[in-house]
């Protein structure tokens, strides 16, 4: 059986302690489809609690709102995501994509003729 070697890198964004990374983002890229943190943390097998535990943490160590939420009543409530969480996750998936690009070239440089390589 021949196998084909890549590389595979996540991100994370630290101060003291992590402040953004795959997860938060997975969880803002589904808050902005899906309207709601509820059903973004249970589209990702997520407790909902989990899911305020970790935009919490995010937005404290960050020192800005993630998530603008509204209060349920006649029409429902719901979350969509800050101006400022917009710009981050923009910048967040440019850099990822681009650390990505990097690695998968020296990759080849480092490993060629040692790994099979896709």
């Amino acid at each position: 059986m021949e196998r084909t070697f890549r590389p595979v890198l996540s991100v994370r964004i630290f101060a003291e302690d992590k402040c953004f990374g795959p997860g938060v983002a997975e969880l803002l890229r589904r808050v902005k489809e899906l309207h709601s943190l509820r059903a973004a943390a249970s589209s990702m097998a997520m407790a909902y609690s989990k899911a305020w535990t970790v935009i919490r943490a995010a937005e404290g160590c960050l020192g800005y709102k993630l998530l603008i939420s509204t209060t349920g009543g006649k029409h429902g409530g719901g979350a969509t995501v800050s101006p400022e969480a917009e710009k981050l996750l923009a910048a967040y998936n440019d850099y990822c994509g681009r650390v990505r690009a990097f690695a998968a070239e020296e990759f080849r440089v480092c490993f060629d003729g040692i790994l099979n390589m896709e």
